[in-house]
């Protein structure tokens, strides 16, 4: 089955180098973003020698990398100095800091100064309203909406995302994001809704084939994994 994904946009997500490079040469990637927890789990310790290391090995897409200061002065140093990295560099700028305080008017600096940002961990659309009525008519921007997180509380996350794309209606220059993907159906979700872009892993994008199988033929393969495996293992009664 063709994948139809209306317009939507995969972007990978990651800091695994060997993965992304693997990526940046898959037709249907269009971009990279990476978070300090991310970057942790990949053993990455020297954060500007990775940013820069990865910049030269995607210098023609979207790349996303985030401040991790709680001060929002300090976040606005790390900010413009992430942003001078290349012109394909979009800063990641929680939507508040660790005491809940917004970050809009952090926001506002750093769109006025022409950085191109990526906000991010929000979770309401009142938080996506007050996103776009402080970076509409800026500079380029993503807004990162987390469905998956949203899902994890037991909650459908697609009336919040039809709902925040309704509220960028007529703001150009932003784009939302499906973020902290959890599985296939949500590439389904978001490209049946609009959505400009959505994350995934490494490991999503290898089950993209999978999208439309026959179920009848999904079956019998799955009974015959089981049985190789079965064998392969040397299992007796």
């Amino acid at each position: 089955m063709a994948i139809d994904l209306n317009g939507v946009k995969l972007f990978a997500d990651g800091a695994d180098r060997a993965g992304i490079l693997n990526l940046r040469d898959h037709p249907m990637v269009k971009g990279f973003t990476t978070n300090p927890t991310l970057m942790r789990s990949a053993g990455i310790d020297d954060f500007e020698s990775f940013a820069l290391d990865l910049l030269q090995l995607v210098p023609d897409r979207p790349v996303s990398f985030e401040v991790f200061s709680d001060d929002f002065d300090d976040m606005e140093d790390q900010a413009r100095k992430i942003a001078s990295w290349g012109d394909n560099v979009f800063v990641k700028v929680p939507i508040s800091n660790t005491r809940g305080d917004s970050s809009a008017e952090l926001q506002q600096r750093l769109a006025g100064a022409g950085v191109k940002i990526n906000v991010t961990a929000l979770m309401t659309v009142a938080q996506v309203e007050r996103t776009v009525a402080t970076l509409a008519g800026g500079p380029p921007a993503f807004i990162s909406v987390f469905a998956g997180r949203i899902a994890d509380t037991g909650r459908d996350p697609i009336p919040i995302m039809r709902d925040s794309l309704a509220a960028m209606t007529g703001a150009s220059n932003l784009e939302l994001i499906w973020a902290s993907t959890r599985e296939l159906l949500n590439v389904v979700q978001a490209a049946s809704i609009g959505c400009h872009i959505i994350t995934v892993t490494h490991d999503l994008l290898n089950k993209l084939p999978t999208l439309g199988r026959d179920l009848d033929e999904f079956s019998l393969d799955t009974v015959k994994m089981f049985h190789r495996d079965a064998e392969h293992a040397g299992y007796s009664l």
